[in-house]
């Protein structure tokens, strides 16, 4: 679990500001915008609202979004399964080798939204996926200082054809999602537990599942390392850490879909497909 949540929030006049979420879901809102500077304890509180009333942001303006892939045994099979070409055994050679799969996803928060916003699915796709994952907020340094919640959009069919077509089926508008806050751990090397949860826009669920961080193939600490080595991050990157929930083959998203995702001691991030 986490010793502190923080938001970014708009609110009336003031604009944007960061604000420590406390006892009964209320956020102390601080008197500047810098969520770094807020975990580190800098500012004063200027005013106090319900959470529940909060227009959230997402929680950090990240400068870059890395994700790494095939982490978890479930999004190993899953990535073998939808390959068309006997490119099918890149993947399993990634899960047991030493050097993760890394990738840009995005840069300057162009193709990601926050809690609420609108996620989308290539118009050129006909599969397309969320992925719930863990992310983890990195300092200047390259240390991880808060964790969120992200999903890496992804269209398996794209991908599935060849995986040198990873950044177009992974990098494109809307998506991904990144929020709703960000939290400290009290101990990173204890497991977080994410449940998905898709509906339709009647509400009806069309995929639920749950997984947990102790699934992963590699630690927390080791991709992160991975991801600033010769490649150094700016302060406020985020790096996904991979999915372990994948929804049967028969699924695709499409507009009015709903995705929830929960990490516990973080919140839930909910964002609706956009046509």
């Amino acid at each position: 679990m986490a010793t502190a949540r923080y938001v970014r929030l708009r609110l009336p006049v003031l604009g944007s500001r960061v604000g420590r979420v406390g006892d009964e879901d209320v956020v102390d809102v601080l008197d500047h915008d810098d969520p770094l500077a807020a975990l580190a304890g800098v500012g004063e509180v200027a005013l106090r609202v319900p959470l529940a009333e909060a227009e959230l942001l997402p929680p950090v303006m990240a400068p870059e979004i890395w994700c790494a892939g095939v982490t978890y045994e479930r999004s190993r099979e899953a990535r073998v399964e939808e390959a068309r070409s006997e490119a099918r055994t890149v993947y399993e050679l990634v899960y047991d080798a030493e050097r993760p799969e890394l990738f840009l996803k995005d840069a300057a928060m162009r193709r990601t939204v926050g809690p609420g916003g609108t996620i989308r699915v290539r118009g050129d796709a006909d599969w397309s996926v969320p992925e719930p994952e863990l992310g983890i907020v990195l300092d200047g340094d390259g240390r991880a200082v808060a964790v969120t919640i992200g999903n890496d959009v992804s269209s398996r069919d794209i991908e599935g054809e060849n995986p040198l077509y990873l950044p177009q089926a992974k990098v494109y508008a809307g998506a991904c999602a990144i929020g709703p806050a960000l939290a400290v751990p009290d101990d990173w090397d204890t497991p977080f537990a994410l449940r998905m949860r898709i509906a339709d826009g009647s509400g009806e669920t069309l995929f639920a599942g749950e997984t947990s961080t102790a699934s992963m193939r590699r630690s927390l600490a080791d991709l992160a390392a991975w991801v600033v080595r010769d490649n150094p991050l700016p302060a406020g990157s985020v790096l996904l850490t991979g999915t372990g929930l994948v929804p049967e083959d028969g699924y695709t998203l499409l507009p009015g879909h709903r995705v929830e995702i929960e990490i516990d001691g973080i919140g839930t991030l909910v964002n609706t497909v956009g046509a």
